[in-house]
């Protein structure tokens, strides 16, 4: 008795259409940057924020004034609890990750918009690494972890979100926390919102 083959079909084709020639790519798009299928467990109370800071590319982009995002979320007006505004010194500021890593990522940065180090001036330099010494005294008062990662993306190339505002990344960090869900399921379950993380940081920000 022979059987007949069942046949399989073809894998659909994937069309990898170019980005619009007038359009910033994305860190993602340009080989940098956290893996695509990466995805956050948020809980319902975010939405708000989420759908106020995104990572849309237009939102991401200088606006018609020529104003980083980063510099639009300083001189928002909103109150720090809500912009999530940590800390302004005299040329610098810090401010909680969006789309944090974990819990308690937060990131310290000029107050002026420079895509470089080398474009910062030596006031803005000194402040900024004055910033970053008191983000982990920060991290390390509110969380008690293991280690802290600090390190920033210079260019698309390198990964960054905002490559026109360069932005100095600080995280708590634990031995074992590349679990599971972040290996295999390419999940990042965030165990706090960010109304929480803003209060352990700033009441813990060095004065």
């Amino acid at each position: 008795m022979t059987t007949e083959p069942v046949p399989v079909e073809p894998e659909p084709s994937v069309v990898d259409h170019p980005p619009s020639a007038d359009v910033a790519p994305t860190a993602a798009a340009a080989g940098g940057g956290p893996t695509p299928g990466l995805a956050h467990l948020w809980a319902g109370w975010r939405t708000a924020y989420i759908e106020r800071i995104t990572t849309d590319d237009a939102e991401v982009r200088p606006d018609d004034a020529g104003r980083s995002l980063f510099e639009r979320i300083l001189h928002s007006g909103l109150p720090d609890e809500e912009s999530f505004v940590l800390w302004r010194g005299e040329r610098c500021f810090a401010v909680l990750n969006a789309y944090p890593y974990g819990s308690g990522h937060l990131m310290v940065l000029p107050q002026r918009a420079v895509a470089d180090l080398d474009q910062l001036d030596e006031d803005e330099s000194a402040e900024l690494w004055v910033g970053i010494r008191q983000a982990v005294r920060a991290i390390k008062a509110a969380y008690e972890p293991d280690g802290v990662n600090v390190g920033l993306n210079l260019g698309v190339g390198a990964g960054a979100g905002v490559p026109d505002h360069l932005h100095v990344h600080c995280l708590p960090r634990w031995s074992g926390d590349t679990n599971f869900m972040t290996a295999v399921a390419e999940t990042r379950v965030l165990p706090e919102p960010l109304a929480v993380s803003w209060r352990k940081l700033r009441d813990a920000w060095p004065t």
